[in-house]
């Protein structure tokens, strides 16, 4: 069994609350959940109306689709959410 973590480092510049932030991260993470099958949460930075960090994980019996799955994610982030920044990602296999 390989399990890979992915996370990645939001910048919201719409974003003027708390409120707008959660309007704003709960579509993307059902959509991740729905697009990926994987799960997906916001892990730090929940006090922080601008910024938030998330966390994608990929359970799978090979190593290497655990590595494209989690760069295929980040680039789906870059590219289907413009209205995000993505500040940094980090890919961690487990």
């Amino acid at each position: 069994m390989h399990v890979g973590a992915l996370s990645i480092d939001l910048y919201l510049p719409a974003s003027n609350s708390l409120k707008d932030k959660r309007r704003t991260l709960k579509p993307l993470l059902a959509r991740l959940h729905k697009e990926f099958n994987i799960s997906v949460a916001e892990i730090e930075l929940n006090d922080h109306h601008r910024s938030a960090a998330i966390a994608c994980v990929v359970v799978s019996n090979d190593s290497a689709h655990v590595q494209q799955m989690l760069e295929k994610i980040a680039r789906w982030v870059v590219r289907h959410r413009p209205d995000l920044q993505v500040v940094d990602h980090q890919i961690t296999l487990l």
